[in-house]
């Protein structure tokens, strides 16, 4: 096995030692169609020691990349920077064949690895603030609490700049190219936003009080190593950047209009509320979930300023589809939107009070009145979902002036 995978030189004495995953395509309700990484990284220090672990289908690939380097056995600690399975998952079994003399994690990492491994290990809670030492070097330790869970921490390895920083700044995107600078930027761009949009953004307002905290830190930062995708070590300020822009959540001239059809008549209703929107100059984005995967929605919604939902009514609910998007999406918190609501019904149409509902529980204020048709739209109507448009249009124009 040690033939066959080989660790990646990071700094002087750290290597990266992950595991690639080229087949998963779902992430708890995420789409991944480019795979993911789990990223382990091994310090080569007077004492030696892994950051996190991989998933536990991974675990022999991640040991062969260890062995690449040092014998296994010798590593002395274990740091868990993150206590989800993909990065702890394989962590108990590591524990008993390498027999570390310490693991360590933060207070809440302490607890979360208790709830997962139950007790199967013994873990030093490590504070904000403090540090350890390798012999030869240190570790410093910043907890950065829901992002994105309450165990998550940075650990700095000062000495050579390196910044594991768990999931924050990473990407679901599998590659053999390690490092951020050896991959086209707008596939970076696109792969840390539908990331950000779909892990990140309900903790924006964390975020940027990270953000704040690691520029006050005064670590003198040349690497940021994720626990998903690829590296960082130049031009750190395009990841910082994008990273702070979308924790703002500032609204755009963008609307997105989202809806699910039966017999066509909400998608007539759409298509014309889109072609308004359009018409006044506003970037528009119509996704139909008869086709399109719910991350793309929130993707498209992390840096557009309305929303403009529409469904049939079956059964006196929302369309099944429409439900789902429409669940995920307050679930997610994107901020500073307006809306509408639209939609067709046969018989008794709830749906557009129910969409109405979510908008709310989720504070996008409603800006136009509610457009819906018993069936098939006609002339009147689809002239009520021209004049829904361009309201949108021209409250985005006066929220983004």
């Amino acid at each position: 096995m040690a033939h066959v995978y080989s660790a990646v030189k990071v700094s002087e004495s750290v290597y990266w030692v992950g595991a690639i995953d080229w087949s998963i395509r779902d992430f708890h309700g995420y789409t991944t169609p480019h795979g993911s990484t789990y990223n382990a990284y091994l310090i080569v220090a007077d004492k030696i020691t892994l950051v996190d672990t991989v998933k536990s289908p991974f675990m022999d690939e991640m040991l062969a990349r260890i062995a690449s380097v040092v014998d296994p056995s010798k590593i002395d600690y274990i740091v868990s920077n993150h206590s989800e399975q993909d990065h702890s998952g394989c962590l108990l079994e590591v524990i008993d064949r390498v027999k570390p003399e310490k693991v360590f994690a933060s207070t809440m990492g302490v607890k979360t690895l208790g709830e997962i491994l139950h007790g199967g290990a013994q873990i030093v809670a490590v504070k904000e603030g403090e540090s350890l030492s390798l012999g030869n070097m240190e570790l410093k330790f910043m907890e950065t609490r829901m992002i994105h869970w309450p165990d998550s921490m940075f650990s700095f390895l000062e000495k050579e700049g390196v910044l594991f920083c768990q999931d924050a700044f990473g990407m679901h995107l599998a590659t053999f190219e390690r490092f951020a600078d050896e991959l086209p930027t707008d596939m970076l761009e696109y792969e840390a936003a539908t990331y950000y949009a779909n892990i990140v953004l309900p903790y924006s307002p964390v975020v940027l009080k990270a953000l704040e905290k690691v520029s006050k830190s005064g670590w003198p930062i040349q690497i940021l190593a994720p626990d998903h995708g690829p590296i960082w070590r130049k031009d750190l300020g395009f990841i910082l950047d994008l990273y702070k822009k979308w924790a703002l959540q500032k609204p755009s001239n963008k609307a997105v209009v989202v809806y699910a059809t039966m017999w066509h008549s909400t998608e007539m209703m759409a298509k014309a509320i889109a072609e308004s929107l359009a018409q006044a100059g506003v970037k528009v984005k119509i996704l139909s979930m008869n086709e399109t995967h719910r991350s793309e929605v929130i993707y498209e919604l992390l840096e557009a300023g309305a929303i403009v939902a529409g469904s049939p009514t079956l059964n006196n609910n929302l369309l099944p589809q429409m439900a789902d998007v429409m669940t995920y999406i307050k679930g997610l918190k994107p901020a500073n939107l307006i809306g509408a609501v639209f939609g067709s019904y046969g018989w008794s149409g709830e749906s557009v009070k129910d969409l109405e509902a979510i908008l709310n529980e989720m504070k996008v204020e409603i800006v136009a009145p509610t457009v819906a048709t018993k069936h098939v739209p006609d002339k009147d109507v689809l002239m009520k979902c021209h004049e829904l448009g361009q309201t949108i249009a021209a409250q985005l124009k006066t929220r983004t002036a």
